[in-house]
């Protein structure tokens, strides 16, 4: 059960979150439970991971904001393994480093930024280039999948049905140009 300073804290942070939203971020505590927060990462522009959404989760502890919480994701992206916790300085991998001042943004904007360095951590992987890219163009279809992620973020659910009507588009204009250029052999 969380303590009276955890869910006070979360609240607020969830509080700011909505209030003035984080580039590339948005967060949402699960219904049910306060400490375990969906978030989801908008792949960087001129990164592999543009265009990409990848959800994860961050679950707190009881007794936070005095000790970090863990993260993992959940969507394939060539840089983080799917389900495995990631270790990073502020997090439960390290909760010696851990500075009850950082918060949930604070969190996920860092995470945002070190899925676009190298450097092998726990919870990372190796891919090329390629496959970062071919994840990100998945990565909306595959997060669609899922009733949470559905649930949690129905903006995207838009975003997913403007993606799906363009590319219907597309392949409409295409295949008719296909048979004008039949026509014209």
């Amino acid at each position: 059960m969380a303590s009276k300073a955890c869910v006070l804290r979360l609240q607020k942070e969830y509080r700011a979150l909505l209030k003035e939203p984080l580039p590339g971020v948005a967060a949402h505590p699960f219904p049910s439970n306060l400490l375990e927060w969906h978030f989801v990462l908008e792949g960087g522009k001129g990164t592999e991971y543009e265009g990409g959404v990848y959800h994860g989760i961050m679950t707190f502890p009881a007794a936070y904001p005095y000790r970090p919480p863990s993260l993992q994701m959940l969507t394939p992206s060539g840089r983080f393994a799917v389900g495995q916790k990631i270790c990073l300085s502020n997090t439960d991998y390290h909760a010696e480093t851990w500075n009850p001042a950082w918060g949930a943004g604070t969190i996920l904007v860092g995470l945002l930024s070190f899925m676009s360095e190298t450097a092998h951590t726990t919870g990372s992987i190796s891919t090329s280039r390629a496959e970062k890219r071919r994840l990100a163009a998945a990565s909306l279809d595959f997060n669609m999948r899922s009733a949470r992620f559905r649930r949690l973020f129905p903006d995207y659910c838009e975003k997913h049905a403007q993606r799906q009507a363009a590319n219907a588009q597309a392949r409409s204009s295409h295949a008719a140009k296909s048979c004008v250029a039949g026509f014209e052999s």
